[in-house]
């Protein structure tokens, strides 16, 4: 069997590395999740029953991504060579690989945490894990108790986020060790010689160039690897570790809404919401994707909530949309409405009025609450396309990015950057059209309450 990996860098320290709690970091494509991934598979083939767990915070989106990773460049030799094998779980037990060697590689989410949880292990590594809250860390670290190897570790990898990240405090108080990966890092984007001299591939230029292309704090993050924060951020108080939760079954008698931004050469947003009976709204399910018709987006659609022509969820009682037309002056709200057969309203469009009413649902209300949230995993297949170009591919992308625009001549805090805001724009149509439409009932109640009571 002949398996060919060169770590370079934090990759290679990555490998040696044996303190209880490791974090690589750095920008976009450095090789990050393939170093943590080719540590786990050499440790389990040379630790005859050794216990790994790959998890992420929400198992659909570690079968999306570094499970990719595994599949195609870590493993192939040994499944070849009948080394391992892939169990696919059930009901009571997780997918694994199983190793000849009684090894095992556990893979999971935290959203589906009994799980994982209920076994010990000797290396844990989280994929992406600014995505984890802190007691989903700790509460990681508590199942290192195995003993097949000398010591036990959880391993992460993740982009930079905020300053403020409670993953980078950890590193800053010395509980976490943090390895900063480059660019140079990766053998499929640079190249080095025998002098330790750099040059960059043709592949490397071609994704450096979509990097160089970034703005804002997703550039810092993602092509220099700097935590940052965005200046001039339009919602100061959207808080992923408080309005972004994981999935839950939406119960049927919760009012459903949908709102629809429209797009082509820039992505088309259908998003699914649903309000409690307090009036909290839950973005629970999107499509967020490029170079589709309204006709291609409408079948989508409809295959995930109508397969076989049966709905499979409660309808939406109406579709709040962008009033934009094509290029033949057709209504792409009309046609929308003819392939999913549902009714559809104009969205209110005064931005500087709508971002004000979101802003307002995400304060924290007087029941220690905010009226919005979003679900973690409610995209429905990422656009690979918007992926290639390290674009948001969802809301929650766009949100730390969407940022007031500040060049000369505007006023401040008025008009918004007309960049990756489409995740932004749906949801602040449906805010505003739940508003308006609670205000007018307000007034036809007050209305009616000035009525005469008697006649004559």
């Amino acid at each position: 069997m002949n398996h060919n990996y060169t770590p370079r860098g934090s990759a290679r320290i990555l490998l040696e590395c044996r303190d209880p709690e490791v974090l690589i970091v750095g920008p976009s494509g450095t090789g990050k999740s393939r170093a943590c991934l080719e540590k786990l598979h050499l440790a389990a083939l040379l630790n005859p029953g050794l216990r790994v767990l790959i998890v992420r915070k929400t198992a659909v989106s570690l079968a999306a991504s570094g499970i990719q990773t595994w599949k195609r460049d870590v493993i192939p030799e040994a499944t070849v060579a009948g080394l391992l094998e892939f169990y696919g779980g059930s009901p009571q037990e997780p997918a694994e690989y199983r190793y000849r060697n009684g090894s095992v590689v556990v893979l999971g989410g935290m959203d589906k945490a009994p799980k994982v949880m209920s076994t010990d292990y000797d290396l844990i590594f989280a994929q992406e894990a600014t995505e984890l809250t802190v007691d989903d860390w700790e509460a990681l670290t508590t199942r290192l108790r195995s003993d097949v190897l000398s010591f036990q570790q959880i391993l992460a990898d993740c982009n930079p986020s905020h300053e403020k990240h409670w993953l980078k405090l950890r590193c800053d108080t010395g509980q976490t060790r943090m390895l900063l990966s480059r660019h140079e890092d990766n053998p499929l984007l640079f190249n080095v010689d025998d002098d330790g001299v750099f040059t960059v591939t043709e592949k490397g230029r071609v994704y450096i160039d979509k990097l160089d292309a970034l703005t804002g704090p997703r550039k810092q993050r993602l092509r220099y690897g700097k935590w940052s924060s965005a200046k001039g951020v339009i919602y100061e108080t959207y808080d992923p570790a408080l309005h972004l939760i994981d999935p839950f079954p939406i119960p049927d008698d919760w009012a459903r809404f949908w709102s629809v931004d429209f797009g082509y050469t820039n992505p088309m947003v259908v998003q699914c919401w649903a309000e409690d009976p307090d009036g909290r709204l839950y973005l629970y399910r999107e499509w967020y994707r490029t170079q589709r018709t309204v006709e291609q987006f409408s079948g989508d659609v409809l295959a995930t909530v109508a397969p076989g022509g049966e709905w499979v969820e409660p309808k939406p009682r109406l579709l709040v949309c962008d009033h934009d037309s094509d290029r033949q002056g057709t209504s792409m709200r009309d046609i929308l409405a003819r392939h999913l057969k549902l009714p559809t309203r104009p969205a209110y469009k005064d931005v500087k009025v709508g971002i004000q009413a979101v802003e307002d649902r995400l304060r924290v209300a007087g029941d220690g609450r905010p009226r919005l949230f979003l679900l973690r995993g409610a995209v429905v297949d990422r656009d690979d396309a918007l992926l290639d170009r390290a674009k948001p591919t969802c809301t929650e992308d766009e949100l730390p990015g969407y940022v007031w625009d500040s060049t000369p001549g505007n006023v401040p805090k008025e008009t918004p950057v007309k960049v990756d805001d489409h995740g932004c724009d749906a949801m602040r149509y449906m805010v505003m059209h739940l508003r308006r439409g609670r205000r007018r009932a307000s007034m036809a109640s007050e209305a009616v309450g000035q009525l005469p009571t008697r006649i004559g």
